[in-house]
């Protein structure tokens, strides 16, 4: 037999170094989300405003642009504290015990951006109540300054994690074709 299979001699008192299980590190909080993980919840929030606004605007149904607006910052706050509590529990230590409320904190701050790119579509909607627009000319406006937002996305943080221009901007396209597929969508099924 080798010297691997015999079993370690523990001494009189007690277990040796090697019968010790090691203690497990205390967690800590996960760091500021950076660029790359913005451009996750912008994109999100983005795509989740376009949607919202699409399917609020009815033919002829009542035009409600302030309760539209409403809805999109309700849908957008809920999606946020669903998708970063998931997270949380999905990324949950068993050892984090102690710091489970900290950590739920941080999850839930990080989703942010999500809420944060719904509001140009709450503020467009806002606006249209005031000043009396019709639904279809605001639903395009908003569908097109979303398309833009997501090429801005993905161009800017492309560019801020990193890549060349060229790779950028073809990231922001990429982005911005999520907006054209909702546009796409939208014509197609009204």
């Amino acid at each position: 037999m080798t010297e691997q299979q015999h079993p370690q001699p523990t001494t009189p008192g007690g277990p040796t170094d090697h019968d010790v299980p090691p203690t497990p590190a205390a967690p800590t909080l996960p760091p500021p989300r950076r660029g790359a993980d913005w451009m996750f919840g912008g994109v999100y929030g983005t795509v989740l405003a376009s949607g919202l606004l699409a399917a609020l605007d009815q033919k002829g149904g009542d035009y409600t642009p302030v309760y539209d607006a409403s809805w999109v910052l309700v849908t957008a706050a809920t999606a946020g504290l669903a998708h970063g509590y998931a997270h949380h529990m999905a990324t949950h230590q068993p050892d984090s015990v102690g710091h489970r409320w900290p950590l739920l904190m941080r999850a839930l701050w990080n989703e942010w951006p999500m809420i944060a790119a719904t509001l140009p579509t709450i503020l467009l909607l806002l606006i249209a109540g005031l000043a009396g627009w019709d639904s279809h000319g605001v639903t395009a406006v908003g569908l097109g300054l979303n398309t833009a937002m997501l090429f801005a996305w993905g161009a800017f943080v492309a560019m801020r994690v990193g890549y060349k221009l060229g790779s950028a901007l073809a990231i922001g396209m990429a982005d911005a074709t999520i907006g054209l597929a909702i546009i796409v969508a939208n014509a197609l099924i009204k």
